[in-house]
This record gives C-alpha cells, sequence and structure tokens, in this order.
C-alpha cells in the first residue's frame, strides 16, 4: 500500500478573516486549500484530510437560538454530523473537479466520523471551550436558566463554554483504513469528530461537547498509521516571539525544543498551542513526519520548502 498522509486543513482554508464566510466564499477558499493535498497525490501518497468547523458550528448555533421555541434545538454532537457533511461536501466537491482537471484518476469519500472520548474526562466539570456568540453581561441570566455555562472572554464580552475532552479513538479508523487501501482519498474527523462515548450497556452515546480539531487530526493520523501529517493553517511557519519585533520563523523543531517552547507560553492555547500538542503527540508515538505551514502555500510545504518541520529529539 502507499504512504499515508493526513491533511489537517485550518485557519483560512474555508473563511478567511473579514469575509462573512457565504458559501460563495467557502467554495473560493476551499478550491485554494488544495494545492498541497495535489502534491502528495502525485507523489503517490494515499491521502486523509481533516477540516475545522468552528465558523460554520457557531452559525448553526446561532440559528438554534434564533428559531428558539419555532423547531426543536440541536446539541452540538448532531452540529459535528451535520457541519461535517456540508464542508465534506465542499471539499469533496471542489477535490473532484480539480482531480478532473489534473488527470488524477482517484475517488472521493466522506466519512461522517465519532471520536470516542471518556465521560468522565476533566472537561466534563469545568468546560473551557469558548462557542457561539458574545452577549451583554445582563444577558447571563437567561443564559444560565438554558443550562449552560457562561464564561467571561477577555476584553470581549461573554460566550457560552463547553467541554473539550482528549481523543482517545476514532471509531470508523477501519472503515477509513479499509477505504485508503481501495484507492480512495478520504475526508474524516471534520471539527474534531463527533464526540462519544460507550455507556454501561456498550453502546455509543453522544456528548455535547467539542473535540480539538488537530488533536483529533493527530490521533487519526497515528492510529491509521500515517507516515506524514500536516498541518495547515494561516501562518508560513511557526514562530517564537509571534507579532513582536523579535519574531523568529523556525524552519525546523524538535520535539524538545518544541516542549520547552510550549512551556514558556510561546504557543497560546487560542491558537498554536493545541497544534504543537498535536504534532508532538504523532511525532512522539510513531517517530514520523510532521509540518506545520501555510494552507496558501501548501504545495510548498509539502515540498519541504516552506513551513516548519516537527521531528524527534
Amino acid at each position: 500500500m502507499a504512504k499515508i498522509a493526513v491533511v489537517a486543513l485550518g485557519g483560512n482554508a474555508l473563511i478567511q478573516d473579514g469575509q462573512k464566510g457565504t458559501i460563495t466564499e467557502q467554495f473560493a477558499n476551499t478550491r485554494m486549500s488544495l494545492d498541497g493535498v495535489v502534491q502528495l497525490l502525485r507523489q503517490d501518497f494515499s491521502v486523509v484530510i481533516t477540516h475545522g468547523n468552528g465558523p460554520q458550528a457557531g452559525f448553526e448555533l446561532l440559528k438554534n437560538e434564533m428559531a428558539e421555541g419555532e423547531v426543536p434545538t440541536l446539541p452540538l454532537g448532531v452540529i459535528d454530523a451535520e457541519t461535517q457533511g456540508s464542508i465534506g461536501y465542499m471539499i469533496s466537491q471542489s477535490l473532484m473537479n480539480r482531480l478532473k482537471r489534473e488527470g488524477i484518476q482517484k475517488q472521493v469519500a466522506v466519512v461522517i466520523t465519532q471520536v470516542l472520548v471518556d465521560q468522565n474526562d476533566p472537561s466534563i466539570k469545568n468546560p473551557s471551550k469558548f462557542v457561539g456568540k458574545f452577549y451583554k453581561e445582563e444577558d447571563v441570566p437567561n443564559l444560565l436558566k438554558k443550562g449552560w455555562v457562561v464564561k467571561h472572554d477577555v476584553g470581549r464580552g461573554y460566550r457560552r463554554v463547553v467541554p473539550s475532552p482528549e481523543p482517545k479513538g476514532i471509531v470508523e479508523k477501519d472503515v477509513i483504513k479499509t477505504l485508503l487501501e481501495n484507492g480512495y482519498i478520504v475526508i474524516a474527523a471534520g471539527g474534531g469528530g463527533i464526540p462519544v462515548y460507550y455507556d454501561s450497556k456498550g453502546n455509543l452515546e453522544g456528548l455535547d461537547a467539542v473535540i480539538d480539531k488537530d488533536k483529533a487530526s493527530a490521533l487519526l493520523a497515528e492510529e491509521i498509521g500515517a507516515d506524514e501529517f500536516y498541518i495547515l493553517t494561516a501562518v508560513k511557519r511557526v514562530c517564537i516571539n509571534f507579532r513582536k519585533a523579535n519574531e523568529i520563523e523556525l524552519k525546523e523543531l524538535t520535539v524538545s525544543e518544541a516542549r520547552k517552547y510550549f512551556i514558556e507560553g510561546q504557543f497560546p492555547a487560542g491558537s498554536m498551542g493545541p497544534k504543537i500538542e498535536a504534532m508532538i503527540r504523532f511525532v512522539e508515538n510513531t517517530g514520523k513526519r510532521a509540518l506545520i505551514g501555510s494552507v496558501e502555500l501548501g504545495k510548498d510545504v509539502v515540498n519541504g520548502e516552506s513551513g516548519t518541520l516537527i521531528k524527534r529529539g
């Protein structure tokens, strides 16, 4: 079987800063994001694509709120499933059209993916993942009546927070491996996947939570035996002293260096932090290649001409 690469699309892959997030904009951005994937296919890799869903899930939460009392509201797990389907459709169609132009004979499959978590994960009792719109302080009492947990997002307002448990396993991993073995390009684990756990009877149950997409992507890459793991995002390279006068771009990082910078606070929780954690996990557990770079320079990242390589050491 060909070597396997997992490509996690994030950052401005679907909605760029300053855009409204219309479907037209999202399709245009999706088409732009595929250069790295196509380059891997030219190098005879089997490819799995993962993606974020933050803005899209936020849109659905807002629709829930606006339609409250008119139609039943949907839990986060179902919203995760819905956005996996809609974003998977955009990526699949865009990629199929690109493959046709490139003369690459490959089929694309979208797998709605469930991700196992611990129902007793510490984040369940102390949720911290901000989701949805911002509210004023006077709105908070009514939000609490809904059973929400609401926290202050410093300098921005009040927002709902939900659990973000650690991913423990990919339910559909064998399906994904079978599709790869049969020559398919697979789109999976969108938005971190749908959080699920096994109940006392061994049945799967959904959880009202959000899994970090980069951590879920790294776990997927590990569980299917990927040879390379890419995170394509909004920055050209990993930096220390980001956006400061003494900013330094890093072409390579050992795991020990990445961990050191992480502890120093160089990689904030709301941006580069989870990506670095995901990279560290994949490299430590597999010894394989992990690269992070700009989605707009995806071809160059694959060719080793851009981005940051994370390696053992």
